[in-house]
């Protein structure tokens, strides 16, 4: 059996995978603050999740959370919503669970989970992670921040530096502040903090711009469609950069399900039919939202182990 651990701001989740990818526990509860209580909760889940599935031992080991990660390592860093400046994830989890962790970055985990749903859903099999199908996949975090991770055979891609992907910091022009210290980033205009900089929901109305515009809220119906519009400009930008042939959208922002998507997807036809070579990428069709609902960053954290050395590994 496989254990993935997703280390989110929020909520950590737990789960345990058959051999086969079929789902044998999912536990969830508050993520800890502070490097010692993230590990803490996320050790008790992972004791939960195994007697939920009626396991003593585990096959492998993966985690994932926010900021900077260095896989050879099992080191996070600046992950500042966890109140984490530096933490030896992967020592400090293998010292309680008993078995080396292989760790990553919580989108490029997310896309791998993204990779597996899609190919079990089209082979009509169990999910499971990593496949042979020779095709390059995007997920696009849709946040609070924008950021993107890309599976090219089954395996993350990851850069010199590990920044693949990050193009919520691409600057694509504007006058906005970037928490990054740039101005102008493409994260302004595409992201749960750029919504909520563009849109106040009224008390009591709910957290939907594209319902409030039906309501005649015009505020949220301008922010709807900066929000649309930076998204289809981040699908055309993974689309060129890195040839995905599909891109998976998730994140706090997919909730919006529907009306995001046809937004989306209606201002990618509006430029195609401006220019003949957006029109040949056939972008309205190269997307799609997954349910809130599926665990992808854990699900792509138990498969880990399989893309990457976990520290103790690299050292023999």
């Amino acid at each position: 059996m496989r254990l993935g651990l997703d280390i989110g701001g929020t909520k950590t989740a737990a789960v345990i995978l058959h051999d086969d990818g079929s789902l044998a526990a999912l536990r969830t509860a508050p993520s800890g603050y502070g490097g010692d209580e993230v590990v803490r909760v996320a050790a008790a889940l992972a004791g939960d999740a195994m007697s939920e599935a009626g396991c003593e031992r585990l096959d492998s080991i993966g985690a994932c959370m926010p900021g900077l990660v260095d896989p050879s390592t099992g080191v996070v860093l600046h992950a500042v919503n966890l109140g984490v400046e530096t933490l030896n994830l992967a020592g400090e989890l293998e010292e309680l669970l008993g078995s080396p962790v292989a760790v990553e970055n919580d989108v490029k985990a997310a896309a791998l989970g993204a990779h597996g749903a899609l190919t079990a859903r089209t082979a009509h099999r169990p999910a499971t992670c990593g496949s042979g199908r020779n095709e390059t996949l995007a997920y696009l975090n849709l946040g609070t921040g924008l950021a993107a991770g890309v599976v090219r055979n089954g395996s993350v891609l990851r850069g010199p530096d590990g920044m693949l992907g990050e193009i919520g910091h691409l600057p694509v022009g504007g006058d906005v502040p970037c928490v990054c210290g740039q101005v102008g980033c493409l994260e302004t205009l595409a992201s749960g903090s750029a919504l909520a900089r563009m849109w106040t929901p009224p008390p009591g109305g709910g957290r939907d711009p594209f319902a409030a515009a039906l309501a005649g809220d015009e505020q949220a119906r301008s922010a709807a469609a900066v929000l649309c519009s930076g998204v289809a400009l981040a699908i055309q930008v993974l689309v060129l950069s890195t040839g995905a042939d599909r891109i998976i959208i998730g994140g706090g922002l997919a909730a919006l399900g529907p009306s995001l998507l046809n937004g989306i997807r209606s201002e990618l036809k509006h430029r195609a039919e401006k220019s003949q070579f957006l029109e040949s990428l056939g972008l309205p069709g190269r997307f799609e939202l997954l349910p809130s609902d599926i665990p992808l960053a854990a699900l792509g954290a138990a498969a880990l182990s399989r893309q990457i050395k976990t520290p103790h590994e690299a050292l023999t």
